[in-house]
């Protein structure tokens, strides 16, 4: 056996090879299941006690040779074939960086937070797909109000009671629902209707809408509120109108313009030269919306308002076309990388 061993010793101290599949069938023979070490340890178990500490000590060195061989000759065979490194080459110009922006629907919803953030309102945020209750019911839309209709909203399947929320005012109820006054929050979120796709509509949009409910909120906090928003959204200088207006959610109800940010409220063909421009809508909650959410209109009065994203992006960046939001061209989305 010592001999056998010593003959296998110096065999595997003479190997060498650059073929991965000749390296292989070393490794089978010497190392394998039925290879050549498994089956000297099988014969030391014949071996006479005497000798036993002989031999192991050289079955231990031909396992050693063995396994030092095949790490020895696979980093040889990695080698082979191995293209060469490339180096680097420091006099190329640098690797220009592209770097991305935000959306300008994004930085637009993110300035309006912001400016309501500041005199202390926060946001709460629900999910687009809705139940009659949260979406019209409990905002007083009467059976036959035209927005249940399917021709002005997106319903579900067959079922008349899951749709696709056509406001954000949704979420107001159900922040109404479990929330004791005082309330203070924006609702931020995109919204859907079934309109015809043109420059001026979509069928879906984004919206930041607002609730203020506390004791003794009168129509004048409202106008002083959104005197504060447009000045902070455009100008210093911005001058309001509030024209009365209907919805089933607010009464009394307004649409809210603003002096024309293009030529100062002088006239220009971007207002129809009526100096004027719509922004949102807004009003006092009214009575019946607070009782439908389980607060009493005798203590509390609010008010809402609804502010249309594309509409006030549209103002800001003087974007003309609102298909244009969602066509994901980076030659128009890369212009915004300043307005952060």
């Amino acid at each position: 056996m010592k001999q056998e061993i010593e003959k296998h010793l110096a065999e595997i101290n003479a190997f060498i090879t650059s073929s991965a599949d000749e390296l292989e069938q070393f490794r089978i023979r010497f190392a394998g299941k039925k290879g050549i070490l498994n089956d000297l340890f099988a014969m030391f178990k014949t071996v006479a006690p005497e000798e036993r500490r002989e031999m192991g000590k050289l079955l231990n060195e031909l396992k050693e040779s063995v396994q030092q061989k095949l790490d020895e000759l696979k980093e040889t065979v990695g080698a082979v074939g191995r293209k060469p490194e490339k180096k680097l080459d420091l006099t190329l110009p640098a690797t220009d960086e592209h770097t991305g922006s935000r959306h300008p629907l994004a930085i637009i919803r993110k300035r309006i937070i912001d400016i309501f953030g500041r005199i202390g309102y926060t946001v709460a945020e629900g999910p687009e797909i809705e139940d009659d209750w949260h979406n019209f019911s409990a905002l007083n839309f009467a059976p036959e109000h035209p927005a249940r209709d399917m021709q002005d909203t997106f319903f579900i399947g067959s079922d008349p009671d899951i749709l696709l929320r056509t406001h954000t005012s949704s979420v107001q109820v159900r922040v109404m629902e479990t929330t004791k006054p005082p309330i203070r929050m924006t609702f931020p979120g995109r919204v859907y209707r079934n309109e015809a796709i043109s420059a001026r509509a979509h069928c879906f949009f984004h919206q930041v809408e607002g609730l203020y409910i506390d004791k003794n909120v009168s129509f004048a906090d409202l106008r002083q509120t959104m005197m504060y928003f447009a000045k902070e959204m455009f100008s210093s200088d911005t001058r309001i109108r509030l024209r009365p207006s209907y919805f089933p959610f607010t009464e009394p109800s307004a649409e809210m313009d603003i002096s024309c940010n293009l030529c100062g409220g002088d006239g220009c063909s971007f207002c129809k030269y009526t100096g004027w421009v719509e922004i949102l809508g807004c009003g006092m909650v009214n009575p019946a919306v607070l009782r439908n959410c389980g607060i009493d209109p005798e203590e509390y009065s609010g008010f809402a308002f609804g502010i249309g994203v594309e509409r006030i992006t549209n103002l800001v960046f003087n974007v003309k076309d609102l298909r244009i939001f969602s066509e994901n061209d980076v030659r128009f989305l890369k212009q915004f990388g300043s307005a952060l």
